[in-house]
C-alpha cells in the first residue's frame, strides 16, 4: 500500500566527502572480505563519526566502522519513521565525490531493456511521476551479532534498520513511458554509480543487483528520503528503492536500471549475499538474499535499561512483515513460556512500513525475559530460531532478539 504522506524532518547537513570512506571500502574488496559478501569487522568500539557522516546524531548510532554504522536499540524511540541522522549506514563501496549532488537534476540513468530505451537525467524523471512510500530499510546481515558461530561482518544486533520514506518516480511508470519492458525480462538489474578503481574486473567489484521482475510493481526510482534530497552517504542523488527487499538490492546512485533475460554475473550477486551452509562460501546455486520476513523486536525495555522500577512498564518495539504487511504482535514476559497480545500504536503507513507496538504489563523485582513475536496478513509466524548461515543473513528469530531486564 502506496501513501502520499506530507513528512519533512529536520534537513541533513553534508560535510566532507566520499574520500573518508575510500581506504576501508576498497580494502574490503581487495581481500575478498567474506565470501557472503560483508566485510569483516573487530567488535564495535568508541570511534568518531566519519567525516561524510558527521551530521548524524553520535549519541544514537554505534560507529563499527567508516563505512558501517548502526542505530541504538534505545534511539529507536516511540515514533514510526526513523530520522536520517539516526540511521543506519552500509556501503559496500566508497561513495562518489559529493559534487554529484551539486547539481542533483543532472544525474543521469541508462534504462536499458525496454523498448525504447534511453538514459534520462533526474530532472527529466521528475516529469514522468512521482508516488511516495514508507518501508523498512534493513542490512541483510542485521542481527548477525545474535550468531554464536560469529560469522564474518559486521556484528549488528537490531540497529541495521530503520522505516524511512521516500519520493521519487514509480519504476513501472518510467518502463511504461519507454514503451515497456522487452520480451523475456525477467529480472529487474539495478546497477550503482560509485567510482570503481583502475586494474580490477569491474564484475568483482561492482554493486549490481537483480530482483525479480515483478519487484517493479513498487519499486522507485527516488530522490527524496523524509521529505528532503536523500543524502550522498544514503544514496542521493537517485537511488533505487525495492520494497520488501534487503537493503544491498536498494541501488544508491542508480547510472543503469536494466530489465534482463538473467541476473548479472556481478560477483556481489553470484557469490555475495547468499544462503550459504556454515563455513561454506557463496555460489549461484544458494538462495540469494532479497525479500525480507516477518520480523520484530523490543526496543524499551531495553538491555541496558536501568533504574526500570517494579510494577506498571511499557513494553514498546516495532514489527514488521517484509513483502507483507504485519497484523499481530504478541509479547512474552517469561523467555517464550507464554504470550500476550500487544497492541498497536501510532499510524499504519502501508504494508511495507513498520508498526510500533506496546504491552503494558506489570513486572516483579527480579530478572526477565522480553521476547516479540510477530504474524504477518499472509499468516506467517516469526520462528522462534535462527537460519544457520555462513554469512549471519535473514535472522529473524524472536529467540536471539529477546531481551534480558532487571526490574528493582
Amino acid at each position: 500500500m502506496k501513501q502520499t504522506l506530507n513528512f519533512l524532518q529536520r534537513r541533513q547537513l553534508l560535510a566532507g566527502s566520499a574520500s573518508a570512506v575510500a581506504a576501508a571500502g576498497l580494502a574490503t574488496f581487495a581481500r575478498g572480505a567474506a565470501a557472503a559478501g560483508e566485510t569483516p569487522v573487530a567488535s564495535a568500539t568508541l570511534k568518531p563519526l566519519p567525516a561524510y557522516v558527521n551530521w548524524k546524531d553520535p549519541a544514537s548510532v554505534i560507529v563499527h566502522s567508516s563505512t558501517t554504522i548502526e542505530t541504538k536499540r534505545t534511539a529507536f524511540g516511540s515514533g514510526v519513521i526513523t530520522p536520517a541522522e539516526q540511521l543506519y549506514i552500509r556501503n559496500n563501496l566508497p561513495a562518489p565525490d559529493a559534487s554529484i549532488i551539486a547539481d542533483r537534476d543532472a544525474w543521469e540513468v541508462a534504462i536499458e531493456g525496454v523498448k525504447a530505451p534511453r538514459t534520462l537525467t533526474l530532472r527529466e524523471l521528475k516529469t514522468l511521476g512521482v508516488e511516495t512510500t514508507a518501508m523498512v530499510l534493513q542490512c541483510s546481515g542485521n542481527g548477525r551479532g545474535y550468531f554464536p558461530s560469529k560469522p564474518s561482518g559486521t556484528p549488528w544486533q537490531v540497529g541495521a534498520a530503520g522505516c524511512v520514506i521516500w519520493s521519487g518516480v514509480p519504476v513501472r511508470v518510467v518502463a511504461e513511458a519507454l514503451g515497456g519492458m522487452v520480451p523475456g525480462a525477467g529480472f529487474m538489474t539495478g546497477t550503482g554509480g560509485e567510482k570503481l578503481p583502475e586494474g580490477l574486473d569491474p564484475l568483482s567489484i561492482i554493486v549490481e543487483r537483480s530482483v525479480p521482475a515483478a519487484a517493479m510493481a513498487d519499486a522507485l526510482l527516488a530522490w527524496e528520503m523524509n521529505g528532503v534530497p536523500i543524502s550522498l552517504a544514503h544514496g542521493g542523488p537517485l537511488r533505487l528503492i525495492v520494497p520488501g527487499y534487503t537493503g544491498v538490492n536498494n541501488i544508491k546512485y542508480i547510472k543503469r536500471l536494466a530489465f534482463t533475460a538473467k541476473e548479472t554475473d556481478a560477483k556481489i550477486m553470484s557469490h555475495g549475499y547468499r544462503i550459504s551452509p556454515p563455513g561454506g562460501k557463496g555460489d549461484p546455486s544458494q538462495p540469494s538474499v532479497q525479500e525480507m520476513t516477518v520480523k520484530s523486536w523490543i526496543n524499551s525495555p531495553g538491555p541496558d535499561a536501568a533504574g526500570v522500577k517494579a510494577g506498571l512498564v511499557q513494553v514498546q518495539g516495532v514489527a514488521f512483515g517484509g513483502l507483507n504487511g504485519v497484523k499481530r504482535v504478541e509479547v512474552s514476559l517469561d523467555g517464550g513460556k507464554t504470550w500476550s497480545d500487544a497492541r498497536f500504536v501510532g499510524p499504519d503507513l502501508g504494508r511495507y512500513a513498520w508498526r510500533q507496538f506496546v504491552l503494558a504489563a506489570r513486572l516483579p523485582a527480579g530478572s526477565h525475559t522480553l521476547a516479540s513475536r510477530a504474524t504477518d496478513s499472509a499468516g506467517n509466524v516469526q520462528p522462534e530460531q535462527r537460519q544457520e548461515n555462513a554469512g549471519g543473513y535473514n535472522n529473524t528469530s524472536w529467540s536471539d532478539h529477546a531481551v534480558k531486564v532487571t526490574v528493582a
